[in-house]
């Protein structure tokens, strides 16, 4: 059975659990992943009365499976990739620059549109918390770490609602993250969406308008 109704109900459970330790903290920043994180991230922003944000990264999908990710990129040039996952497919180095290329243009028109004229908060000396609507190969959750570092995050903390054990204690280990709140890592874990009664795709009008809420 899912553990959550939508990433709404998902937000108010993460919620939950981030508020007696977060909430009211004035150098929290909340940012959400789009798009599926921007739902859960808005709940969580408004219980610790905290300001939201995106944070923009793309992941590199593999040229013939487009859906399993072989890296990410993210703003101020931040980029991963998954040199396993290259090798075994076969990609060329031009198919990834390829991809890239095309993933920050997507990137670039996503973070105009998203934040509409307005700029990105300031992270310097902030506590970063990254939210998504789960974690699967961490591709996209790693860069989002990286991204916020770069943009000056003192600590950067990953919640999530599902994510894959696996994948947690890789990042834990690798401190991507300084901290990672995470509600479920449920046994066989295959995809985030399999969480989800309601796993509806969220469009870029309403990340937009979620943010416009927020700001």
């Amino acid at each position: 059975m899912p553990e959550f109704q939508d990433r709404y109900d998902a937000g108010a459970q993460l919620a939950a659990r981030l508020a007696p330790r977060w909430a009211g903290h004035a150098d929290v920043v909340v940012l959400g992943l789009p798009r599926g994180g921007v739902p859960v991230a808005e709940v969580v922003a408004r219980e610790l009365r905290a300001p939201l944000d995106v944070i923009m990264v793309r992941k590199l999908g593999v040229p013939s499976y487009p859906e399993l990710a072989m890296g990410a990129i993210g703003e101020q040039g931040v980029r991963l990739q998954d040199e396993g996952t290259i090798r075994h497919f076969g990609v060329t180095q031009e198919q990834v620059a390829l991809v890239e290329r095309r993933e920050q243009q997507t990137l670039d028109r996503r973070a105009r549109l998203f934040r509409a004229g307005r700029e990105p908060l300031d992270l310097t000396g902030k506590t970063a918390m990254i939210v998504d609507d789960g974690i699967a190969t961490g591709s996209t959750a790693r860069v989002a770490c990286r991204v916020a570092r770069a943009l000056g995050a003192a600590r950067v903390v990953l919640a999530v609602p599902v994510a894959s054990r696996t994948t947690v204690d890789s990042m834990l280990m690798s401190r991507e993250a300084d901290e990672i709140e995470v509600l479920a890592t449920p046994r066989g874990f295959r995809a985030v969406g399999a969480h989800y009664r309601d796993f509806a795709a969220v469009d870029d009008e309403t990340v937009a308008a979620i943010l416009s809420r927020g700001s």
